[in-house]
């Protein structure tokens, strides 16, 4: 039975054959691409959603009708046992991560130092670069040829699923391991990239495996784990182990929480908070342990654990107080950070188009890329401290040194400096990121930086970042961006002067806060994980009103950097607001034919070549005589339950209904459990012979009675309210007189993506919704006329 009226789902679109409008935003003339190396060329392949709407059917209400009390009770203490090995696994990772980056770092670093300290400043070099180069070109080469999702930080894919899309091998066991490796050697290779994106990802690679729900292939198949092969628990396990990334990256137990709150999940609950939470303070155990077992001097070069907590509040608590003349101060960081943080994203899209067009020719060219950005950072990171004059070590203040050997603290580098000095550029630059950012942080050390070397750290800083953060390797951006804003912060207290009388340390920490407001844009999460660093709730007000200030300012260029990376990757997440022009358009406006449907009581024949002829993922079935009076709407049934019907081969010889009995004894509820991410059936795995093609299907027991349906006179910002707010797949739109088809056609995630909307109604392009944006006309305008009025005064 065929009607018009259906546009294929996103998912099911061949992306050749779509117009043009609703491709992929990344590169018009390639299919989507799923990993954060989208951007630099990875394999592509289909973008799936998720089925978060709870199905009835006759099996659904056997399985819950068999489900003991007993049953119930261990679902629930899983769950809270998986949230407590999720924090357990993502400590360890955490903490092995750090140790792994200190120690690697830290030894290059040394043999790097004590070959500077002996003239040897050109075999100092060629170690330095060399050794960079082969870690990066390891964490590199096992991205692109073992896991090419693995790439980047992840936290674009994690939003993206927690928003109901999928992908193939995002979560895999083998994406998890490549993704802790690779950050390892890429963040050891001096490259100006961070460990917490990754982090993320790694905390929810590992949810994400423990809710597969069992494996067949390693014999887990206990009855009891496949209560987990639903999409909606997967979702609740994924957004804990988000949070608990964030946790194992900044020992920031409630960051994680408001973290995977405010900028990951699209839905959330009660009850998801506080398995989250307890997974949190889970890793903040753990951590306290491991940190605790390295204060006995057992973990080589690992010191207080990396970029787990900068507690600035123990010493110097005079330092870290504020009046309300210095509030201009904080504005003027707040709005600079937001100026810096728009031109970041803004030259980090162009960048990524960049190596993505680079990228895009092969493995070989994702390699070279990754060989040239080595090389340049080896070289501005080994010459530029060149710039520095050499200070003598300080004998007061909490980097003091009575014996004026302060390199050996390992917060200064002597680099070509004589004993008792210090290259306040190679401490930045010849130091991991965490150790340079706690230097920055640290107050009472006004006069430990030049002025001049602020200047140049911060523009290489700034440089770097932008380059770095496209390679074809595990890499984050929160560690750079706080690295970046901590250098901004301390050189505009040193421009002040005597203006502020704020401490350079506390500024810094300011300028982290309004630096990431005015790239990431978020406010709660990252106030409170700034708060968590540095241990000092006396920096809440000042935090807050530099993230607001920051954030609110940025929105008016562009918007944040992982959104701007989920457009140019084409992934199809779904906005919480909807568009003007969606009040304009009825929800039969968009919907496209042709609609494919089957009876209750269907033919094998048609089964089969409709799954063969289309892709679509459901398909709505219809009664007619002789099982109902008039045609009538029965519910939805899934492409995959088709598919296993078709492989358990259960036929009948007439179209007749197959009796309650034979139901309960032939099939199973765990028969039509969801698979793994990416793991699907194929209708090319079914064979049918050709008798089988001749004989019929029930479909009744399997399909979904209560399908959530919309009038196809109710306008599209109300559908899209309820496809998001509920976590839809498929939404049936029925007619609104009686006397038609009972099914007009289904609405999927593609139908409300402004490009195909926008496509079918061009006409509504000017009246898309708008943040006050300041466009490149009005920014010359206005800087026209101060040109103007600086000639007239003057």
């Amino acid at each position: 039975m065929a009607s018009p009226r259906e546009d294929p789902p996103m998912e099911d679109v061949d992306e050749e054959n779509r117009p043009p409008l609703t491709r992929a935003l990344l590169h018009r003339s390639a299919t989507n691409n799923t990993s954060q190396v989208a951007m630099v060329g990875s394999n592509p392949c289909p973008i799936e959603s998720l089925d978060y709407e709870m199905i009835e059917n006759d099996l659904f209400d056997q399985n819950w009708r068999t489900r003991a009390t007993g049953d119930q009770v261990r679902y629930v203490v899983l769950k809270w046992t998986f949230c407590f090995a999720i924090g357990i696994l993502t400590g360890i990772v955490g903490f092995v991560i750090n140790l792994a980056v200190e120690n690697v770092a830290g030894f290059k670093h040394a043999a790097v130092s004590t070959l500077m300290e002996s003239s040897s400043y050109w075999t100092a070099f060629w170690l330095f670069a060399g050794t960079n180069l082969v870690l990066l070109l390891f964490a590199s080469s096992i991205t692109a040829f073992v896991s090419p999702a693995a790439g980047g930080s992840g936290i674009p894919e994690v939003k993206a699923y927690l928003n109901g899309v999928d992908a193939p091998n995002i979560f895999s066991l083998k994406t998890l391991a490549v993704k802790m490796v690779g950050n390892i050697a890429a963040v050891s290779s001096s490259l100006h990239v961070g460990k917490a994106g990754p982090m993320v990802h790694t905390g929810a690679c590992i949810a994400a495996i423990f809710g597969h729900g069992g494996s067949r292939k390693y014999g887990l198949t206990c009855r009891w784990l496949r209560y987990f092969k639903n999409d909606r628990d997967r979702r609740d396990l994924v957004t804990i182990g988000a949070g608990a990334g964030v946790a194992a990256a900044f020992r920031a137990p409630v960051g994680g929480v408001v973290f995977a709150l405010e900028s990951l999940s699209s839905w959330w609950r009660s009850a998801l908070i506080w398995r989250s939470f307890f997974t949190t303070a889970v890793v903040a155990v753990v951590l306290r342990l491991f940190i605790e077992l390295c204060g006995t001097g057992k973990c080589g070069m690992f010191g207080k654990g990396g970029l787990i907590m900068y507690d600035v509040s123990t010493m110097f608590d005079d330092l870290m107080t504020y009046h309300l003349k210095d509030i201009p101060t904080v504005i003027l960081i707040g709005v600079i950070g937001a100026l810096l943080g728009g031109l970041y994203n803004f030259l980090m899209m162009k960048v990524l188009r960049v190596y993505n067009m680079i990228n895009e020719r092969g493995r070989t060219h994702k390699l070279l890329l990754a060989a040239t950005v080595s090389i340049f950072t080896s070289c501005c990171i080994f010459s530029l401290p060149w710039l520095a004059p050499c200070r003598p070590c300080p004998t007061t203040g909490p980097h003091s040194s009575p014996n004026r050997n302060c390199h050996s603290l390992n917060r200064f580098r002597r680099f070509q400096c004589p004993p008792g000095h210090y290259n306040d550029l190679a401490s930045l630059f010849l130091n991991i990121n965490d150790d340079a950012i706690r230097n920055l942080y640290t107050t009472g050390t006004n006069d430990v930086y030049h002025p001049a070397s602020m200047v140049t750290f911060f523009l290489a800083s700034y440089a770097l970042g932008i380059l770095s953060y496209g390679v074809v390797a595990p890499s984050g951006l929160f560690v750079p961006i706080i690295l970046t804003g901590a250098t901004y912060g301390r050189l505009v207290a040193m421009l002040l002067g005597d203006h502020s009388g704020l401490d350079h340390g506390l500024v810094a920490i300011l300028g982290s806060a309004s630096f990431l407001g005015g790239t990431l844009r978020m406010t709660v999460s990252v106030c409170v994980i700034i708060l968590e660093l540095t241990n000092n709730l006396l920096l809440l007000p000042l935090v807050m009103l530099v993230m607001l200030i920051s954030k609110t300012v940025a929105d008016s260029f562009n918007s944040s950097i992982y959104d701007l990376i989920l457009q140019l990757k084409g992934l199809p997440h779904l906005d919480g607001h909807a568009e003007p022009y969606m009040r304009q358009l009825a929800v039969g406006d968009v919907v496209a034919g042709p609609l494919r449907t089957f009876n209750g009581v269907e033919k094998v024949r048609n089964i089969v070549h409709t799954l063969r002829t289309t892709k679509h993922h459901a398909f709505p079935v219809i009664d007619e005589p002789p099982f109902s009076d008039k045609p009538v709407l029965y519910g939805l049934v899934l492409r995959a339950h088709l598919l296993v019907l078709l492989k358990k081969r259960e036929f009948l010889m007439a179209p007749q209904r197959y009796p309650k009995e034979y139901v309960d004894r032939r099939f199973q509820a765990q028969d039509f459990d969801k698979r793994g991410s990416g793991k699907q059936d194929a209708i090319s795995d079914v064979e049918v012979s050709p008798e089988e093609m001749e004989m019929y299907v029930d479909l009744h027991p399997f399909t979904n009675t209560s399908p959530y349906t919309v009038v196809e006179t109710m306008s599209l910002a109300k559908a899209l309210l309820l496809f998001r707010e509920v976590g839809l797949r498929h939404l049936l739109v029925v007619p609104k007189a009686c006397d038609r088809s009972p099914v007009v056609g289904i609405l999927t995630r593609h139908d409300f993506m402004p490009e195909h909307i926008l496509g079918l109604n061009p006409g509504l392009l000017g009246s898309r919704w708008k943040r006050l944006r300041w466009h490149k006309g009005v920014v010359a305008k206005y800087f026209r006329s101060l040109i103007v009025w600086i000639a007239n005064t003057g």
